[in-house]
């Protein structure tokens, strides 16, 4: 019990003794001085500054056909081959017709003994020696000889495969000696002038997209070269499944470099600002849904609110919040504190920081 009470006692003056050297410290020991916190700045540019929506999809031919027989018989002549360019009305290949050369022959014979026999009792009539019903038979029987007559013609004519619109033969489905059926294909037909991409876009986009807008269409393919085009339609309602509404973008290639079904990028620009303020896009603080910039006055970060406009490569307007003599911090904002100490270190590369 004695040793306790020896061991409470020394333990309470060392508390005292250190106590007391505590209070002999200098006071700001413990407020070290917070060194400052290295930042870039640059000023605001102007310059103008467009609003786009961006959107991918493929390209398609606007005019696509595949060729069918129309009749039956023998492949006797195939006259182009897949990537020929063709026009429409041109003859692509040849059945061979015989059955319906002989039909068509029967027809004209039959037809031309009517148009006599129907002369001859044409002067009997004007003569009063026909009655008016036996002569109607006879005009009725001409007329049917001679629709005979245009079908056999049309049948025979169809031996040979025309192609039904301009373009190229994209697919070749038949070889010399097949037969054919009515309804078989023979050829696919695509136009490549015009080429078009269909975009659906979000309705909140609805009152920003307009027929007449310029189109800048990127193509993997051609190496990233911009291919400029315009909408030329849109849709004039809804899809109520969706909550798109459809555009038509319209492609005119003379030198035939973009091919159907290649990938496309698009941008379509809506709006345009002139001669606007503008920074780094990097330079913005988002927090709890506002928007803000730190610059530097005396060596201070100074948070301004800022009202931000279109972006674009990088960049976006200020359409409130600052001056053009600002030195906003574009490098070391996140994060900083308001009214912290920086030091600006391109400050020599800016000239005017």
């Amino acid at each position: 019990m004695k040793l306790y009470r020896i061991s409470s006692a020394a333990f309470a003056c060392i508390l005292l003794l250190s106590a007391c050297q505590q209070g002999n410290e200098p006071e700001n020991s413990d407020e070290e001085e917070t060194p400052p916190i290295p930042v870039e700045t640059s000023t605001p540019v102007r310059g103008d500054v467009v609003a786009v929506y961006s959107g991918t999809a493929p390209i398609e031919a606007f005019a696509e056909a595949d060729v069918i027989a129309k009749v039956k018989g023998e492949i006797r002549e195939v006259l182009v081959e897949e990537g020929a360019q063709v026009t429409e009305g041109q003859v692509l290949a040849r059945l061979d017709g015989d059955r319906l050369r002989l039909e068509l022959n029967e027809s004209r014979a039959r037809l031309q003994k009517m148009q006599r026999d129907f002369e001859r009792n044409k002067d009997l009539r004007e003569k009063g020696l026909l009655s008016e019903g036996d002569f109607e038979k006879l005009r009725f029987d001409l007329e049917a000889l001679q629709a005979s007559y245009n079908l056999a013609s049309l049948e025979l004519d169809y031996t040979q495969i025309r192609a039904p619109i301009n373009g190229v033969i994209s697919e070749r489905y038949i070889k010399m000696g097949n037969a054919i059926k009515i309804g078989d294909p023979l050829f696919r037909v695509t136009g490549l002038d015009p080429l078009v991409a269909y975009l659906h876009i979000p309705e909140r986009e609805y009152g920003q997209i307009f027929a007449g807008q310029p189109v800048a269409i990127d193509i993997d393919a051609l190496g990233g070269q911009s291919i400029i085009a315009a909408v030329t339609r849109a849709s004039p309602v809804v899809d109520p499944a969706t909550g798109t509404f459809k555009i038509t973008i319209e492609i005119r290639d003379n030198e035939r470099r973009i091919k159907p079904g290649m990938f496309g990028r698009i941008s379509i620009v809506y709006d345009r600002h002139e001669n606007v303020l503008q920074v780094p896009r990097s330079a913005i603080v988002e927090e709890l849904g506002s928007e803000s910039v730190f610059v530097v006055e005396d060596d201070k970060a100074i948070r301004r609110a800022v009202t931000t406009g279109y972006g674009e490569s990088g960049m976006i307007e200020i359409v409130d919040g600052l001056e053009e003599t600002d030195n906003v911090i574009i490098v070391g904002q996140i994060g900083l504190k308001p009214d912290a100490t920086v030091t600006v270190i391109n400050a020599d590369a800016d000239g005017d920081n």
